[in-house]
């Protein structure tokens, strides 16, 4: 890719006139980064010295074309430059696949905390894995571990499949279509540890989201059914067959159904019950042992 140079100023007469026409600032600067290849600190020392040179990934015709088209048909920015930051790795992204949340880097979080060792092996699981966002960080935090990606949806499959070899090559890690527990029945009774961010959103609520999210992302991958709940049901009814002695299972879900969430997983059989927060303080993960 050729890198382009401008002054300083021509760039934030730019980042004004843009702002102008609406948007977030926060999310121009996004833009400016993960498209142009301007990081956000190097932003903020050209606001105090704006006499700097600047040199960016893209010219400033083709980022206003983004800028714009997200504006006009609220396309996420994550689709329009194909990328997506999270935890401390780059994501390829496409309309196909849901976009990992920020919140969702804490399930790993909270599942290496509750493991004895992460050097021992052992098999995990990663259920509806979308983009392979959990898969790609379990895979690079537990090397020696057998993993097992599962969805139902071949596209997010094959996004999946390149995230892995691109960021995880040397995993072991296999892809499975189908949904949640099924194409893993050779396996039952042999998962440690099972994270699941599965759609969540009541059907209701779906259809109140923001453009940005209700006219872009998979249907499949935000609504939950009537109540949000019934691919937690899916999730926690197999879960005491599938994971093994002292195995976790840990899901994460819509703001207001921890508690029957945590119901579901007590009549299941699942011990050790316990919720973690999100990055608001809102109870988002539900947590139980086999």
């Amino acid at each position: 890719m050729q890198s382009l140079h401008l002054s300083g100023i021509e760039l934030l007469a730019w980042r004004r006139k843009q702002l102008d026409h609406g948007g977030r600032q926060v999310d121009l600067d996004w833009l400016l980064d993960f498209g142009g290849g301007l990081r956000w600190t190097s932003l903020q020392k050209l606001i105090l010295n704006p006499n700097r040179l600047v040199q960016l990934d893209q010219s400033l015709e083709e980022l206003s074309q983004l800028w714009h088209q997200h504006l006009t048909d609220h396309t996420p920015l994550q689709y329009l430059v194909g990328r997506c930051p999270w935890r401390d790795f780059d994501l390829e992204a496409c309309p196909d696949v849901f976009i990992p949340r920020q919140e969702t880097e804490l399930l790993v979080e909270f599942a290496l905390e509750r493991l004895e060792s992460l050097q021992s092996s052992g098999r995990w699981a990663d259920l509806g894995t979308g983009s392979g966002a959990l898969a790609v960080a379990l895979a690079r935090a537990l090397p020696a571990w057998d993993g097992h990606a599962v969805d139902c949806s071949s596209k997010a499959l094959a996004l999946a499949a390149r995230n892995l070899k691109r960021l995880a090559p040397h995993s072991n890690c296999r892809l499975h279509l189908g949904s949640w527990w099924e194409p893993l029945k050779t396996w039952w009774g042999s998962f440690r540890l099972v994270l699941v961010n599965p759609p969540y959103i009541p059907q209701m609520i779906v259809e109140q989201l923001p453009p940005v999210v209700r006219e872009h992302e998979p249907y499949l991958a935000l609504c939950g059914g009537t109540d949000g709940l019934q691919a937690c049901r899916d999730v926690i009814q197999q879960s005491i067959n599938a994971l093994e002695v002292g195995g976790w299972l840990m899901l994460e879900h819509h703001h207001d159904q921890s508690d029957s969430v945590l119901n579901l997983m007590e009549k299941q059989g699942l011990k050790e019950l316990s919720f973690e927060r999100d990055l608001h303080g809102i109870k988002r993960f539900a947590i139980g042992k086999r």
